[in-house]
């Protein structure tokens, strides 16, 4: 279950130890799950088995992002990443939603496509019509092949059918839109479409070549909004006026990335410096979400925005996000790698849809915590307050005197750059 409170104050000013006992009381984990925290690395066994040719392990930090309220319920998010501000600006600005109630999801069915290519069709339209009239029967051949996904209410729901234009001339494309439940889906699907290919052939009378997947997932739609009132928004305190101009600036800069293809790229791998720490921490294929997620913001359309921002009649910024989040807490890593069961336990979740909002969200947040930084003072001076340890430890400094060197630097007043970082140290080392 999710946690009774998302707002852990003073948390960052504890110890790594002193973090991992908080949130496994918090969240009742058990000494295995605090314990591949702990022991970050991957027994060398479990790592040969999960791919192929493996010469060792890599670690990657575990940070926790807070203030997470989504559908009246708290969460404590985990993020697997290596840049600096990205926790921060998601947990700051998941607190500045909750006067209005946090996020509210409102996601689709888990429905994934498998696509079926046929060529050499002599009447692509007639094959299209056979194979459409023959639904029912090709339904059933794929729900045959996994019953137990059927049995959890799951399984193939409909069979659509395209023809396309290429250079090789017309082809018919077939999709099977299957619900994949708690599951990703990439093998279900997988072994439906290559199941039912030797009757697809014979319906149509051409050849199947591609049975495969599509990460374009676009009946699988995490759907999450928030609203934020100025007093929010503003910088410090609870300034309507100076919250207003922020929003104002807010709506501004998504409307540059909703109308340019080149600030929509930036602004959307923002977005994804969310989403994507979240599915590597918990064992997802976070280069399949990626995929889709950059896929449909060109869906139909020029690329654009992954979120949508704009002002309610009564002046507070609403901001919502609809990408194709196709996650699973069946299958593939999350079964077998310690540390993605210890974060999917700190999230309390139970369910796939669980896991897509609380992604959903996460990105979200940090859309508008990059929007805030770029309409207010700039992106670059928060990133480099927080980056800054990072720069005293590649100037050379010990362990213990980064935060001397930190602090130089800090009350110096100047611009943080890996100059006043040098200069710092060398004051700290009397030199």
């Amino acid at each position: 279950m999710p946690v009774d409170n998302s707002r852990l104050k003073g948390f960052y000013k504890l110890s790594v130890p002193e973090r991992r006992a908080m949130l496994a009381e918090i969240a009742e984990l058990s000494d295995e799950q605090v314990a591949a925290w702990e022991n970050a690395e991957l027994d060398e066994g479990t790592a040969d088995r999960m791919i192929e040719n493996v010469i060792g392990r890599y670690s990657l930090p575990i940070g926790v992002a807070t203030n997470f309220i989504i559908d009246d319920e708290h969460y404590l998010i985990p993020f697997v990443v290596e840049e600096a501000s990205v926790v921060a600006a998601a947990s700051n600005m998941a607190k500045r939603c909750q006067a209005k109630g946090g996020f509210t999801s409102n996601n689709t069915d888990p429905v994934m496509i498998g696509q079926i290519q046929i060529v050499g069709c002599e009447n692509p339209s007639d094959s299209r019509d056979a194979i459409l009239a023959a639904k029912d029967e090709l339904i059933q051949s794929c729900n045959d092949v996994d019953p137990i996904l059927v049995k959890f209410g799951g399984g193939c729901k409909d069979v659509e059918v395209r023809i396309i234009e290429t250079m090789s001339g017309q082809m018919v494309i077939v999709h099977i839109l299957v619900d994949c439940r708690d599951a990703m889906g990439a093998n279900a699907v997988n072994t439906m479409a290559e199941t039912i290919a030797p009757q697809i052939e014979s319906i149509s009378g051409g050849t199947v070549i591609l049975r495969i997947i599509s990460n374009l997932a676009v009946h699988r739609l995490a759907r999450v909004s928030a609203t934020f009132t100025p007093e929010e928004m503003a910088d410090t305190g609870t300034d309507a006026t100076r919250g207003t101009e922020v929003i104002n600036g807010v709506i501004q800069a998504y409307h540059f990335a909703a109308a340019d293809p080149f600030r929509a790229t930036t602004h959307n791998k923002g977005i994804m410096n969310a989403i994507s720490p979240i599915a590597i921490a918990c064992g997802q294929d976070w280069r399949a979400i990626e995929s889709g997620a950059h896929s449909y913001c060109a869906y139909g359309r020029e690329y654009g925005s992954m979120t949508h921002w704009e002002k309610d009649d009564d002046g507070n910024l609403v901001g919502s996000i609809e990408i194709p989040m196709a996650v699973g807490l069946v299958g593939g890593a999350i079964r077998i790698h310690p540390g993605a069961q210890a974060n999917v336990a700190l999230l309390g979740i139970n369910s796939a849809d669980q896991l897509a909002k609380c992604m959903a969200a996460a990105g979200l947040a940090q859309n508008l915590g990059a929007l805030r930084a770029l309409a207010t003072g700039g992106i670059q001076a928060g990133h480099m307050k927080l980056h800054l340890r990072n720069m005293c430890a590649s100037a050379g400094a010990e362990e213990s005197e980064i935060e001397a060197v930190a602090n130089k630097v800090r009350e110096s007043g100047e611009r943080i750059t890996m100059a006043a970082v040098e200069a710092a140290l060398n004051s700290v080392r009397g030199n």
